[in-house]
């Protein structure tokens, strides 16, 4: 194979997450002594026209993938590189998710221009975010702060921030280290405090199921841990039936062959926190699946099904 295409969004996190992919299949076809061109399909999804509404309200996850897959299974692109904790649980007929690289870091950034920390925001400081497991840990720790919707790309919600909309916003930590971006206040969001989206940190590299080609020319980016980590992250979300943007936090750690899950749901104006933690021996994805849904199971029983079933049937309009 002497050339492959690569459809991506064309944000600058997503530019930068399939850049950093193109470089790694032609640093790798260079040390071979191989010709490779790698071009990028860059695509604008539903989740990239739909600014004004929060995430929940218009579809979720398969808001920013349903496009870049539609060029895979018509064939007008060899590969996509996702964040994973934008991919659905379900990847349609005849797709799969070919490679998973190893995890940037995983937790969230509280940033701000005129604060060192969330404990440091007055009372009633109006903080950024459009995600509502962000929204109910801060209102868990702080139910005096105002939480205002916060969409855009990253250097958006970073403009806007600066520009004094914002007294602070959450971000991914991961996207602000990939872009070399920042504040002039950070604060590390992890856990026990703050439990991290599922997936979130980690890329995905999905392609067509019947191309034996690329998974083989992809399959030295696979990180077998992270893979491992995000299945059982991902197993959770799906015990939970985390459809669209809910409240629902997963993060898991591998040492050898034991895998750490914590899980969180939460009611939107964290009014109440369920956490919970998993630790099994896992050393393949159905293992890590396994985890996963049995502590679902867990905070199903704790009292996650009561708050999950108002949040759907509440936004079941909204989801597709």
């Amino acid at each position: 194979m002497k050339k492959i295409v690569i459809a991506t969004r064309g944000s600058a996190l997503a530019l930068w997450q399939a850049g950093h992919i193109r470089a790694r299949l032609k640093a790798r076809a260079a040390c071979e002594g191989r010709e490779l061109t790698v071009e990028l399909l860059v695509l604008k999804t539903r989740g990239d026209v739909i600014l004004d509404v929060p995430l929940a309200r218009v579809g979720g996850k398969g808001l920013f993938v349903k496009e870049i897959e539609e060029a895979l299974l018509d064939g007008r692109a060899d590969l996509a590189v996702h964040s994973m904790k934008d991919v659905p649980m379900q990847l349609p007929a005849g797709l799969i998710l070919g490679a998973v690289p190893e995890r940037e870091v995983h937790g969230d950034l509280f940033l701000s221009e005129r604060w060192p920390s969330l404990d440091a925001l007055p009372h009633g400081a109006r903080l950024g975010t459009s995600s509502l497991r962000r929204q109910a840990q801060v209102l868990h720790l702080r139910p005096d702060l105002k939480i205002a919707m916060l969409r855009g790309n990253v250097e958006t919600r970073l403009r806007k921030m600066r520009e004094g909309q914002y007294d602070a916003i959450i971000l991914a930590s991961a996207g602000i280290r990939r872009l070399g971006l920042g504040a002039g206040y950070q604060e590390e969001l992890g856990p026990p405090r703050f439990v991290s989206a599922v997936g979130q940190g980690a890329l995905g590299v999905e392609m067509r199921a019947d191309r034996d080609d690329v998974r083989e020319l992809t399959a030295f980016l696979e990180h077998r841990p992270t893979r491992l980590c995000v299945m059982a992250e991902r197993g959770l979300l799906a015990g939970l039936d985390g459809g669209c943007q809910v409240p629902i936090g997963g993060h898991a750690s591998l040492d050898g062959d034991t895998l750490s899950l914590a899980g969180m749901v939460a009611e939107p104006d964290g009014t109440v926190v369920l956490r919970r933690l998993a630790r099994g021996v896992v050393t393949d994805d159905a293992g890590a699946d396994a985890l996963g849904r049995s502590l679902a199971e867990e905070l199903l029983e704790a009292g996650a099904r009561r708050i999950l079933e108002k949040l759907y049937a509440e936004d079941s309009e909204g989801c597709s």
